[in-house]
């Protein structure tokens, strides 16, 4: 009897811990967004929609005080939509890290000349303004065109889920085909971190935008672009681009 009773608790231990296995949460594989960024500096991309009727009063405003508001932090560029959208201005902010821009911020906001002067005449002149976040993907920089002048494309890549860590080895050869080859200037690429989620903005240059046509069409018949793009367009939910002029005020053109 002492026997039989052994072997019961023995066989009903194990089932115990069978279903203890068989019902234990399995551990989710977690989704990494890629390599984590080594300093704090990152890109404020601001979008202004202008009244239509108001764009070149508005532009004219800005080109006289913006010397007001870069006074506080860095402006990379600032560029008019050509094409893609219309009556909408372009710019691009630095920060060191996010102190530094609610300290910019905090001091815009107690600046009677910048009040007086600008915010109050160029609010009423937009009809809604966008901002995101962004810093520049791990193996991009700010490369300044090789002269002044020329056309800008923003190109922006909505991304499936799971950061660079999933696609970004496929999106950079993508990018270094283009600028390997010669086709095009890179800028920047700028990965999302606040706002449209898994977005990515490449920032080109091009001469003209008739240089623009003619290097989409010789690059979409080199094999090397095509199957790069390939095989990045397998993580690509969606795309869209805009053509921009730098304003003359842009520290960029």
């Amino acid at each position: 009897m002492i026997q039989l009773r052994g072997i019961f608790r023995n066989a009903s231990s194990h089932a115990e811990r069978c279903l203890y296995v068989k019902n234990r949460p399995t551990p989710r594989a977690p989704i990494f967004t890629g390599p984590q960024q080594q300093h704090g500096t990152f890109y404020e991309l601001r979008t202004y929609y202008i009244q239509p009727h108001l764009n070149a009063a508005f532009l004219k405003l800005t080109n006289e005080k913006i010397h007001l508001r870069t006074a506080h932090s860095e402006l990379i560029g600032y560029w008019s939509v050509e094409y893609g959208g219309l009556n909408q201005v372009f710019h691009i902010w630095k920060y060191e890290n996010y102190a530094q821009r609610a300290s910019v911020r905090a001091t815009l906001a107690q600046d009677p000349s910048w009040i007086e002067q600008y915010i109050s005449k160029a609010m009423p002149m937009l009809s809604s303004q966008d901002n995101e976040v962004t810093y520049l993907v791990p193996w991009s920089k700010i490369q300044k065109p090789p002269k002044d002048g020329g056309v800008f494309e923003l190109v922006t890549f909505q991304m499936k889920p799971g950061g660079p860590v999933v696609w970004g080895k496929a999106f950079q050869a993508a990018v270094g085909t283009h600028t390997g080859s010669g086709y095009a200037h890179s800028v920047g690429v700028f990965h999302s971190e606040f706002g449209q989620l898994n977005q990515v903005h490449v920032l080109w240059w091009y001469e003209s935008a008739d240089q623009r046509a003619a290097i989409r069409h010789t690059s979409h018949g080199d094999a090397r672009v095509v199957a790069a793009v390939r095989e990045s367009a397998a993580y690509l939910v969606s795309q869209k681009n805009k053509l921009m002029f730098p304003c003359t005020f842009s520290p960029m053109k």
